[in-house]
């Protein structure tokens, strides 16, 4: 069974199981919406158009994310007047995962389980990246790297007296030997035979 809808001033044709990219809509992160426009309802070789909307249909759905859309650039220009604008937007936009149908006292439901991971990170694990670490500033990055290596510096033992005490008497006993003295340079010597 499919279903064509009307939100945000667009169609669109649905299936239970589809991903739709919608126009913003109010909701967080798992709620439910539904959408009673129901412009057409195909069930096989059934068609009913409505008129405008078929009555007692709605379509299911389980928000994932809202979030800005692909940046379009909008460039004025009047030739031989010096005149150029250059402006940038994001449409917010809403992701959801269509999850039944349902018509005269028949219904059509997905049986998946809804995932609410976010585009941004279904596109970081395709780069191989860190989701959690993508969008965190270097410093603030470094700071949380540093953190763990100033808890673990500050949770070492404190030497003792007696550990420091063993600990330089290997050195002591390295400096109480005679050093040997260096060789003696025998360029210098047969500099002297040279000048006579």
């Amino acid at each position: 069974m499919y279903a064509v809808i009307k939100t945000g001033g667009k169609q669109y044709r649905v299936q239970p199981g589809d991903i739709l990219v919608v126009e913003k809509l109010d909701g967080e992160p798992g709620a439910a919406v539904a959408f009673g426009d129901v412009l057409l309802l195909g069930d096989g070789e059934a068609v009913t158009v409505g008129e405008p909307t078929v009555a007692g249909a709605s379509v299911a759905a389980t928000l994932i994310e809202t979030r800005k859309g692909e940046k379009v650039k909008i460039f004025k220009k009047i030739r031989r007047q010096g005149y150029r604008r250059t402006r940038g937007h994001r449409q917010a936009e809403t992701v959801l995962r269509v999850t039944g149908i349902t018509a005269g006292g028949k219904e059509t439901k997905w049986d998946g389980e809804v995932s609410l991971t976010t585009k941004a990170e279904l596109d970081a694990r395709a780069r191989g990246l860190d989701f959690a670490t993508l969008n965190v500033p270097k410093k603030a990055a470094k700071v949380q790297a540093e953190a763990p290596l100033a808890k673990a510096l500050k949770a070492a033992p404190k030497k003792t007296a007696a550990a420091k005490a063993e600990a330089e008497a290997p050195e002591a006993a390295a400096e109480s030997k005679p050093a040997k003295k260096p060789a003696a340079k025998k360029a210098a010597a047969k500099k002297d035979d040279a000048a006579e």
